[in-house]
């Protein structure tokens, strides 16, 4: 067996390797933090392609942004690349000026070229994020024009039409507005391709860590950026895929991992009262929802679509198998976006939700498949909301996959009944609201394929509505707006929105500095460090 002595040496002479951690326990490695999570939702590592939670918290880490939401108060936009901005009296023209100290992981200096080179780029590849910005009007024609560099630190983006500012401030925050280094995406890119296919499991940012290696579905493993401004204790950072709860409590307690991140409520109540660890918790904007889709003859029926959630025990599944880590939540704005209802109208009654199927003339009820996690508390969710249904009379046939296949078959249009989870894009009520409500083109070749479109929902009012609200500047009416939206919303949308996480890291005592973020790319690395 390898000292701790021999494999620091050895680390200090030799490429970090995973299994040459695997031979060693990680509480002995003061500048390696191993961390257990479920990562198996991962599909790129390239900010202008992936869309997926695991994937936004690490590239949060890897890459910089010209803005990004205030650590203490979300809400508040502060800098990151950019040190300051100004916007033009019209609201059309958003001037940033850029830092001179931020360095890529390569050593290459970060300048406005690089910045209008990544917002470009989302643009052009038109991949699933891009509408973060496309929604603006920004075209592969127009944007060329419209997103130019001044002079190396000094961005100007032009709005091709009039945009609330601290809307397009909050689109510019989300992952992928991230900025990649343009000479290495390009040297690296192949048949045009702008370097997504090598950025899919490699990295090109200013932030703390940069990408080693990712295997999918089992790690991945992040090293210090040797360039990075701050000082960094922990140099390298292993996440490691460890789909079972119960598994991250014995490798943590076994000290083989030093943080756990998906354990039950059960072993939470255990290690909070232990000295040897602490919990480190963050209400994030991450919602539990169930997707019916409205080409299945039966969910295009509004009866059924209340039926199921009149069906669901709410309470019941916070209560029993999610306390701590995920609370009761319908609305499809969770707590902390503003104008959130905090209004929870459904309830769990059979003989309602039975009343719904005969009005809907089911009475004698069908049967249904339901796509969903495999992972627990995931698993444990469906059985339960199979149960409820079983009570009502719809019988589900449940099927467990990985994330990254639930999602993909759900992005197709595939899945009849599903339960997933959401995580807002930005820290404002647009953004769930556009995912949700807004789906003005069903064909397959539509160009936005958000979550009502997944779903095959269209409601002209709330597609309308979500232009109106984005539009509007004074905020008290916008805020009116949305919470109008949410009521509608619960009449007629085949979603039933069940709960809001609570995202909790269970942490070795001689490690800290794990900052957990309101929204999966805000989760902080740099601040770790090991005793």
């Amino acid at each position: 067996m390898l000292s701790r002595r021999t494999l620091l040496g050895t680390a200090a002479a030799l490429p970090f390797t995973y299994s040459l951690l695997a031979r060693a326990n990680a509480e002995a490695l003061t500048d390696v933090v191993v961390i257990a999570q479920q990562i198996d939702d991962m599909i790129s590592f390239d900010p202008g392609e992936s869309f997926e939670a695991s994937a936004n918290e690490l590239e949060g880490n890897c890459y910089c942004k010209l803005v990004r939401p205030d650590v203490v108060n979300p809400s508040e936009i502060v800098g990151d690349v950019a040190e300051s901005w100004s916007i033009s009296p019209d609201g059309r023209v958003l001037t940033f000026n850029l830092r001179k100290d931020c360095l890529f992981d390569s050593g290459r200096a970060l300048t406005a070229h690089d910045a209008v080179f990544s917002l470009k780029r989302l643009i052009v590849l038109n991949k699933s994020p891009a509408f973060i910005i496309a929604q603006f009007g920004f075209t592969a024609a127009n944007v060329e024009e419209l997103i130019v560099a001044k002079d190396d630190h000094t961005l100007e983006i032009t709005l091709p039409s009039p945009q609330a500012p601290s809307f397009v401030l909050s689109c510019l925050t989300s992952n992928p507005c991230a900025i990649v280094e343009k000479e290495r995406a390009l040297a690296n890119q192949q048949g045009g391709d702008l370097g997504n296919g090598w950025l899919k499991t490699n990295s090109a940012g200013a932030g703390p860590f940069r990408l080693v290696s990712w295997t999918a579905s089992d790690r991945v493993i992040l090293e210090a950026n040797p360039h990075f401004a701050g000082s960094l204790a922990v140099k390298r950072l292993v996440v490691r895929h460890i789909k079972d709860p119960e598994a991250q409590y014995l490798a943590l307690q076994q000290g083989d991992v030093d943080i756990a991140r998906d354990l039950g409520s059960d072993r939470l109540r255990s290690l909070t009262s232990s000295t040897q660890f602490h919990a480190v918790s963050q209400t994030q904007l991450t919602s539990l929802y169930i997707a019916m889709n409205v080409s299945v003859p039966e969910f295009a029926k509004n009866a059924v679509q209340q039926a199921v959630k009149w069906a669901i025990d709410y309470e019941g599944i916070a209560q029993n198998l999610t306390p701590l880590v995920w609370d009761v939540s319908q609305s499809f704005l969770p707590s902390g976006v503003a104008g959130a209802l905090n209004e929870t109208p459904f309830r769990r009654d059979v003989a309602k939700a039975k009343a719904l199927l005969a009005e809907a003339g089911l009475a004698e009820g069908f049967s249904i498949a339901m796509d969903h996690y495999a992972a627990s508390p995931y698993a444990e969710i469906a059985q339960a909301v199979q149960q409820n249904l079983r009570e009502i009379g719809i019988t589900v046939s449940l099927l467990p996959g990985e994330q990254k296949q639930v999602v993909t078959k759900t992005r197709a249009r595939n899945h009849q009944l599903a339960l997933l989870v959401w995580n807002a894009d930005y820290f404002d009520p647009h953004s769930n609201a556009q995912a949700f409500c807004q789906n003005t083109d069903d064909r397959d070749e539509s160009a936005f394929k958000m979550i009502a479109w997944r779903s095959h929902f269209q409601d002209a009012e709330l597609s309308a509505s979500v232009e109106i609200a984005a539009r509007e500047v004074d905020a008290a009416a916008r805020i009116e707006r949305y919470q109008s939206m949410q009521r509608l919303f619960w009449e007629r949308a085949p979603f039933a929105f069940l709960l809001q996480r609570k995202a909790v890291a269970m942490v070795r005592e001689e490690t800290s500095g794990m900052v957990l973020g309101p929204m999966p790319a805000y989760t902080r690395y740099e601040g770790l460090r090991k005793t």
